[in-house]
């Protein structure tokens, strides 16, 4: 549904309201303009996003996908401020079955920008595992240590000492996955 389509859904409703104590039915005025608090907040909270982060927090993962999957068009559907928590929850719900697609998308989280220290602190330890498997040690470390000052909580502590341990482990250099160039040196 389209983001301002709840606005007027939300002004009729007041109407309605209006209408109603005018009427002198003063609670059912009041209770419908209370209501219209919903479809406004909804406005700012989109309702997809928000059944997303739920089934996140059950670990159902499909769920999550189904939902988000309800956003067609995020430009016309979310508030600019949840352009971020879109592409952050794509990543997440694509990171097992497509990990190589979850790196743009955490970027693209984080260029939107996210609210909370901790969704930018998983973002930036997720950016940094996928430098890392790209073999780019420097930009994995650089990342690490990003997400650890944005980890205030301390929730990510044990990903973060597990990540750093594979920083220090020796990478494999490009010529070891040729076994004829493994024995060069032994001979010649």
């Amino acid at each position: 549904m389209n983001k301002y389509i709840k606005f007027v859904i939300a002004a009729l409703i007041i109407i309605a309201g209006v209408f109603l104590i005018l009427n002198r039915q003063w609670g059912w005025g009041i209770v419908l303009i209370v209501l219209s608090a919903i479809p406004i907040t909804l406005f700012f909270k989109n309702e997809n996003i928000l059944l997303a982060f739920w089934q996140l927090r059950k670990q159902n993962m499909e769920k999550a996908a189904k939902f988000l999957s309800n956003i067609t068009n995020y430009k016309s559907q979310l508030h600019k401020s949840q352009y971020g928590y879109f592409h952050y929850l794509q990543a997440l719900t694509t990171a097992q079955d497509n990990p190589q697609k979850t790196e743009g998308l955490m970027k693209k989280a984080l260029d939107y920008g996210l609210n909370m220290k901790h969704d930018r602190a998983m973002a930036k330890l997720n950016l940094a595992a996928s430098a890392l498997s790209k073999g780019r040690k420097n930009e994995a470390q650089k990342l690490l240590e990003e997400a650890k000052q944005l980890d205030s909580a301390g929730m990510m502590t044990d990903q973060i000492k597990m990540m750093k341990e594979q920083l220090k482990m020796p990478t494999m250099q490009k010529h070891m996955h040729n076994p004829n160039m493994r024995n060069r040196g032994k001979f010649f």
